[in-house]
C-alpha cells in the first residue's frame, strides 16, 4: 500500500511538473528579477539621477512645484524617493468638467535634490517583469488565475516530491557529475532540499495573496453575495472634506513628516495625498512605506487638515486575519529585505528556477534514452524538447533583449515602452522558431551563446549609448546602475561556461558513438 501510494506522488509529481513546468519557470524567473525591479527601472531610465537627500527636503520641493504648476488641481499625489528608487513622482488631478467625471492625472519626476524636472525614457522598466510574473500579459483576471493554478500545481508538486524522495536529506549530499541524468537528478534534488523552505514560502504564500479570488464563497456568504462591503471593511476609505469654497495657504508638509512618525512609532512616509489644496478644506493623507517591516499594513495611513496641520485620523489597527494575511504577502514580496537579504531572496529564486528546470530535462531525457539506438524521436518527446529549449533558453534571450531595445530604441519614439515590450516577446517567439529547425544539443548551445554573448555586451552598450557607463556610476557611487551591468556581465560569462559545457559533452557523446558502431557491425557480421 505505502509503495503504491508513493508511485502514485511520483505519477502526480511527474506530469503536474511536465505539463506546468514550462509556465512556472517564466513566473519564477521574471519573479525572481522582479526582486530588483526597482533597480532595473533606475538602469532603464538612467536619466533619473540617484542622489542621497532628505524626505523633507525633497517633499518642500515637491510642494514647491505643485504649488506653481498644479495650484487649481483638486488633488495632489507626491511619491517621495528612497535608496532604491531615486525618482521625486508628482501627480495632480484636475478638477473634472461635470460631477460624476473622473479629473485628468499628469505626472512629472522631479530631480529630489534640485527640484527641477527630469525627463527619463519611457520605460515599464523592472514593473514588467514584476506584473508579468503574476499577469502573465493577460488581460484581467486570467492571467492571475492561471498563474494562481500553476502556483498550485507547483505546491502540489513540492508536496509529492517529498513524498516520492524517501531519502531526500541524503540525497541532498549526493552529487556524481558527469553521469549524465544521474548528474541532473542529484542537482534536481540538491536545489530542491537546500531552499525547501523558499519553495515552500513562496509558493504558499502567492496562494494567500490571491485567497479572495480563487476562493470568495466564504466572503460572499458572510457578506451575502456584496464582496464590495467585504473589501470596503477591510480596506476603509479616507473620508475627503468637500470644498469649501474659500482659499487658505497649505501648511509646509515637510511639518507633517514626523507628526506621522510619531503615530506609526517611527517608519518611514512613502507618498503623500493632497486633498483640495488651497482650499479651507484640505487634507493631507500620509501612507507609510513597507519596507521597514515584514508584516504588510494594508492601506496604513494618517490624515491631518493641510491647513492647520490638526490630525483628523488615523486607520484601525489590523485585524489579526488581516495581519497574518499581510505576513505572507510581505514574505512573499520581500520589500523589507535590505541589500544582503534581497540577493539571498534572488539566489533562492534562481534555486527554484533552477529545479523546474532540470526536472523537465530530467523528464525529457528519461525517455530519450528508451529512443536512442533507433535514433528516432517520437513526435510527442521533439515537442517537449522544443518547449524545454524555448522556455528556458529563450526566455533568457528575451531577457537580455529587452534590456537591449531600452537602450537600442529612439529615446524620443513614440510608444516605446510598448516596442520594448513588444521586442521580448517577438524573440522569444523567434528562439522557439529556432528550436523547432534545429535539434537538441545544437539548438540548447546555440541559444546559450547567443544568451551569454547579448548579457556580456549589455555593459559595452550601456556606455555605447549613454554616459552613465561603469567608470562613471562606479565613481559616482551610483551601485544601482553598476552592479546592474556587472551582473549582466557575470551572467553572460555564466551562460558561455553553460554553453561550453552543453558543447563538449556533444562533443564527447559523438565520439563514444563512432567507437561503438565499429563494433556493432562487426558483431552484426560474426
Amino acid at each position: 500500500m505505502k509503495e503504491g501510494f508513493r508511485q502514485a506522488m511520483a505519477w502526480l509529481h511527474t506530469w503536474a511538473g511536465l505539463i506546468f513546468g514550462w509556465l512556472l519557470f517564466a513566473i519564477f524567473l521574471t519573479g525572481t528579477l522582479a526582486y530588483f525591479n526597482d533597480e532595473i527601472s533606475h538602469w532603464m531610465q538612467p536619466e533619473i539621477p540617484a542622489r542621497s537627500v532628505s524626505s523633507e527636503a525633497s517633499l518642500t520641493l515637491a510642494q514647491d512645484y505643485l504649488q506653481q504648476h498644479a495650484a487649481g488641481a483638486s488633488r495632489w499625489l507626491i511619491e517621495l524617493p528612497n535608496a532604491r528608487e531615486p525618482g521625486l513622482s508628482v501627480r495632480w488631478q484636475q478638477s473634472p468638467a461635470k460631477r460624476g467625471e473622473r479629473g485628468r492625472f499628469t505626472e512629472k519626476l522631479l530631480d529630489p535634490q534640485t527640484g527641477a524636472e527630469v525627463q527619463g525614457r519611457e520605460t515599464m522598466g523592472g514593473d514588467f517583469f514584476y506584473r508579468f510574473h503574476f499577469q502573465l500579459q493577460m488581460p484581467y483576471p486570467w492571467g492571475r488565475w492561471l498563474s494562481t493554478i500553476a502556483a498550485m500545481v507547483m505546491f502540489i508538486g513540492l508536496i509529492t516530491g517529498i513524498i516520492t524522495h524517501k531519502k531526500i536529506f541524503k540525497d541532498f549530499f549526493t552529487f556524481r557529475p558527469r553521469k549524465g541524468q544521474r548528474s541532473w537528478l542529484d542537482g534536481h534534488n540538491a536545489v530542491g532540499v537546500l531552499v525547501l523552505p523558499f519553495h515552500l514560502m513562496i509558493t504558499y504564500s502567492s496562494l494567500v495573496i490571491f485567497m479572495a479570488m480563487v476562493m470568495p464563497a466564504s466572503i460572499l456568504a458572510s457578506y451575502k453575495g456584496d464582496a464590495s462591503q467585504f473589501y470596503a471593511e477591510v480596506f476603509p476609505a479616507s473620508n475627503t472634506p468637500e470644498v469649501a469654497g474659500k482659499p487658505a495657504q497649505l501648511a509646509p508638509l515637510a511639518l507633517l513628516l514626523e507628526k506621522a512618525r510619531e503615530q506609526w512609532s517611527g517608519g518611514r512616509v512613502g507618498r503623500l495625498t493632497v486633498n483640495n489644496p488651497g482650499d479651507a478644506n484640505a487634507s493631507v493623507v500620509l501612507a507609510r512605506d513597507g519596507s521597514d517591516r515584514v508584516v504588510h499594513d494594508f492601506g496604513s495611513a494618517v490624515t491631518f487638515n493641510g491647513v492647520t496641520g490638526q490630525l483628523l485620523g488615523t486607520t484601525p489597527k489590523q485585524a489579526l486575519p488581516v495581519a497574518i494575511a499581510g505576513s505572507f504577502y510581505g514574505l512573499h514580496m520581500g520589500h523589507f529585505a535590505g541589500p544582503v537579504l534581497r540577493w539571498l531572496y534572488f539566489i533562492c529564486g534562481l534555486a527554484s528556477t533552477a529545479m523546474i528546470g532540470t526536472g523537465l530535462v530530467i523528464w525529457l531525457g528519461k525517455r530519450q534514452l528508451k529512443h536512442a539506438k533507433s535514433g528516432v524521436m517520437p513526435f510527442e518527446l521533439r515537442l517537449v524538447e522544443v518547449l524545454n529549449i524555448a522556455s528556458m533558453s529563450g526566455l533568457v534571450i528575451a531577457v537580455a533583449a529587452f534590456f537591449w531595445a531600452n537602450r537600442l530604441l529612439p529615446v524620443e519614439m513614440a510608444g516605446r515602452a510598448e516596442w520594448e515590450v513588444n521586442s521580448f516577446f517577438m524573440v522569444w517567439g523567434f528562439s522557439l522558431l529556432h528550436a523547432m529547425v534545429r535539434r537538441g544539443r545544437a539548438a540548447w548551445v546555440e541559444q546559450l551563446a547567443l544568451a551569454a554573448l547579448l548579457f556580456c555586451v549589455v555593459p559595452l552598450l550601456n556606455a555605447l549609448s549613454t554616459p552613465y557607463h561603469l567608470g562613471v556610476t562606479l565613481a559616482q557611487g551610483d551601485y544601482a546602475l553598476a552592479g546592474f551591468d556587472l551582473a549582466c556581465l557575470g551572467s553572460g560569462l555564466f551562460l558561455a561556461w553553460a554553453a561550453w559545457k552543453m558543447q563538449r559533452s556533444a562533443k564527447a557523446d559523438t565520439v563514444v558513438r563512432k567507437r561503438a558502431q565499429p563494433i556493432t557491425l562487426e558483431r552484426g557480421i560474426n
